[in-house]
């Protein structure tokens, strides 16, 4: 086939991913080279856009499905930004017991295309109910949380008690640049965590690889089997229990209506425990995450319902729920949606 002749076919990125990052200068940049990244990776691994399914986008990235000599894989470009970066590190370090294969990278002018073993995209842990999911979830968690060794890998991920103690110099005074958006006894017991789970007063504790946004959402089965395996890592080293809090953020909805708080307490503690980890160590991460994704969301003009959602989840957690939040089936978390 002639260099000159693209591979990509016409119209390949979604719409909300072209809505998306048109609004800035970086991402206008973004969406117009991937038709010349996605070319070159075709030419590059031989492959095939496959048609009638996809593409596919997350918030900040283009999937699509290709083929190699007839094995169905997915080609992924994501926006570059650091919680991107982190994604084919825990993928080399897991190679595939419990997230989904990394087969090749592009590192060519910076594209970071990755391809990647392709899933069920139908088949979510999202769409699983409930106790079942916890069980999956909680074996995956097992088999993604591998110690530190020899591999060089390890030393460009983020540290998560050194984001605690980032944290606590840094809470007090968004909070308060922010005209005080909740409680200081709220504020204090995210500070509490920061001082014992950060650097300097953190007291023990076993450090592994983390998935730190391992939500139903980001689970998938495989094709050829009812296996489960982890997709999109934000990764980081530290504390297990920190993957928790993303599934307590999510399908609050499902909760029962009577005691919804104590009933989010609830999943904390299955969650904790298929998962062989530390209930208590995974209530105390998920106050500070939320608290800080609390000011995150405050700091923008078009976040009031993820900040209810934040706030409404961490003071629950500590069973102090605030009073005025929407109750839990109304905090709905959006696709997309950032959280820390």
């Amino acid at each position: 086939m002639s260099p000159a002749h693209s591979l990509v076919p016409d119209d390949l990125v979604p719409d909300d991913l072209r809505r998306r990052y048109s609004r800035t200068p970086e991402g206008r940049a973004w969406l117009a080279s991937l038709p010349e990244n996605l070319d070159r990776c075709l030419r590059k691994w031989e492959l095939v856009v496959e048609d009638g399914l996809g593409p596919w986008s997350g918030f900040g990235a283009l999937v699509v499905p290709v083929q190699r000599v007839g094995e169905p894989l997915v080609l992924k470009l994501a926006y570059p930004h650091a919680e991107a970066a982190s994604e084919p590190i825990a993928l080399r370090l897991w190679g595939g017991s419990g997230a989904v294969r990394l087969l090749d990278q592009d590192l060519e002018d910076g594209s970071g295309a990755l391809l990647l073993e392709r899933l069920d995209s139908t088949r979510r842990l999202q769409d699983v109910p409930f106790p079942e999911a916890i069980e999956v979830w909680g074996r995956i968690v097992r088999q993604l949380s591998i110690e530190e060794d020899y591999r060089p890998e390890w030393a460009a991920l983020d540290r998560l008690d050194a984001r605690a103690e980032k944290w606590s110099d840094e809470l007090p005074a968004r909070w308060a640049d922010l005209d005080r958006p909740f409680p200081r006894w709220l504020l204090e017991a995210a500070l509490d965590v920061c001082s014992t789970r950060g650097i300097v007063g953190r007291r023990g504790g076993r450090d592994v690889l983390v998935h730190t946004d391992l939500h139903g959402m980001n689970v998938l089965a495989s094709l050829d089997s009812d296996a489960f395996r982890a997709i999109d890592p934000q990764a980081a080293v530290g504390e297990a229990e920190f993957g928790v809090a993303p599934m307590l953020w999510n399908r609050l909805p499902e909760l029962r209506h009577r005691d919804a708080p104590g009933a989010l307490l609830e999943r904390c503690h299955d969650l904790a425990r298929a998962a062989g980890l530390d209930a208590e160590g995974a209530r105390e991460w998920a106050i500070l995450r939320e608290v800080e994704n609390a000011l995150w969301y405050a700091a923008k003009t078009d976040h009031r319902r993820d900040l209810e959602r934040s706030l409404w989840v961490a003071s629950a957690l500590c069973s102090r729920p605030l009073p005025g939040l929407p109750e839990a089936w109304e905090l709905k978390r959006l696709d997309g949606t950032r959280h820390s």
